[in-house]
């Protein structure tokens, strides 16, 4: 089979599909493996690296989309690309299933097997294949690191012969993967840490990495069977913010990290509560780039308030540190492809049956065949 990976069309995406170890592992599995040209210069991969692997560095990118079995992107592809594909492509990125409806249509039509990275299940035997958990912990790190950097103040506590320096108070709201590295991030630069979830699992995940637990009485909050958080009701969501409200004013920086899959995600920090806090508080709204978790947050952008708070909107954090994003990217590509690759055919082996690939192929066969996906 022919595996190729394009550059990524977006211009504010910074990772690649591949980096030249994970190709090398495909090129070792028996694949024929092709790069556009350029392909890992943002991730710090000169094409000779890419080369040395073993692949095959292209220039002609609609030709290799054209005669490629396997796909492999970052970001959801553009509808003039899917019918460049062939019947019986295997395409895997990121999709955005949720709302990208015309896209997946698409891709029904054109025949090709799409599978969705945010849609593979959270079990143990699919964990080496979990790109939104490898690329959320990234993110995490890079949230504490863009704050500290914003700060006008350091985070460590310093006994100094001019006095003492009081530790940065940190408020992590959303304690999934991204939250719980923020936490650890900002422990290990000496703050203090706070952190909310509506998930009382999370909270004791949040204390035994030293942070201090704010519990609310929400009444039921389980997560989701997959491990994520359920969405609250009105009234549950008043009474959250009234209680971060309290922490948020005490607070030097604020980390808010809760997506609701297929969802705008929920206003966690409204205005008045962003006028509470003190000036120089900086505020890092991971999910900015899907609607944003704070009121006055511009995806994109950053923005100080008249009380002298900043709201920090900027999307993409993972790829921050593309090099290590586009590491681990691709090394989940790579595991799920190994995983289901069949040695004597030197081929991936599409199997709907599969407890993993019925979770995360969205279409197949000309037709959309995941079940929350149908219509």
């Amino acid at each position: 089979m022919k595996i190729f990976a394009p550059k990524e069309t977006a211009e504010i995406e910074t990772r690649a599909a591949l980096d030249p170890a994970a190709a090398k592992k495909l090129v070792d599995l028996g694949a024929v493996v092709e790069v556009e040209s350029g392909l890992g210069l943002k991730s710090d991969h000169d094409d000779k690296d890419y080369e040395a692997a073993g692949a095959r560095v292209v220039s002609r990118r609609d030709d290799a989309l054209r005669e490629a079995d396997i796909v492999l992107r970052v970001r959801k592809p553009e509808i003039s690309d899917v019918f460049k594909l062939k019947e019986g492509c295997i395409h895997i990125s990121f999709l955005e299933p949720f709302s990208e409806g015309v896209l997946l249509r698409s891709l029904a039509t054109q025949g090709v097997t799409a599978i969705a990275l945010e849609t593979v299940p959270r079990t143990t035997l699919a964990q080496k294949m979990d790109a939104i958990s490898s690329q959320a912990n990234l993110a995490g790190y890079v949230a504490v690191t863009v704050a500290a950097n914003r700060l006008n103040s350091i985070f460590p506590m310093m006994m100094t012969p001019a006095g003492t320096i009081s530790p940065a108070k940190v408020f992590v709201l959303g304690i999934g993967v991204a939250g719980l590295q923020a936490i650890a991030t900002a422990k290990r630069l000496g703050a203090r840490v706070t952190a909310f979830d509506v998930r009382p699992e999370a909270l004791e995940q949040a204390e035994s990495l030293g942070a201090k637990a704010l519990r609310i009485d929400l009444g039921d909050t389980a997560g989701t069977d997959e491990g994520y958080a359920r969405e609250l009701t009105r009234d549950q969501l008043e009474k959250q913010r009234l209680e971060q409200a309290k922490v948020c004013a005490q607070s030097d920086v604020v980390i808010t990290t809760a997506k609701v899959f297929g969802r705008r995600p929920p206003i966690l920090i409204t205005k008045d509560v962003v006028k509470s806090m003190k000036r120089g508080t900086v505020v890092v709204d991971l999910a900015a780039e899907v609607g944003g978790n704070v009121e006055g947050v511009v995806p994109g952008e950053e923005v100080i308030t008249d009380e002298g708070v900043r709201l920090v909107g900027l999307a993409n954090y993972e790829g921050m540190v593309s090099k290590h994003a586009t590491q681990v990217y691709a090394s989940n590509l790579a595991n799920m492809i190994e995983h289901f690759w069949n040695l004597e055919d030197k081929r991936f082996v599409v199997d709907l049956e599969d407890e993993i690939q019925c979770g995360c192929v969205i279409t197949h066969g000309g037709a959309i065949v995941h079940e929350r996906f149908k219509n």
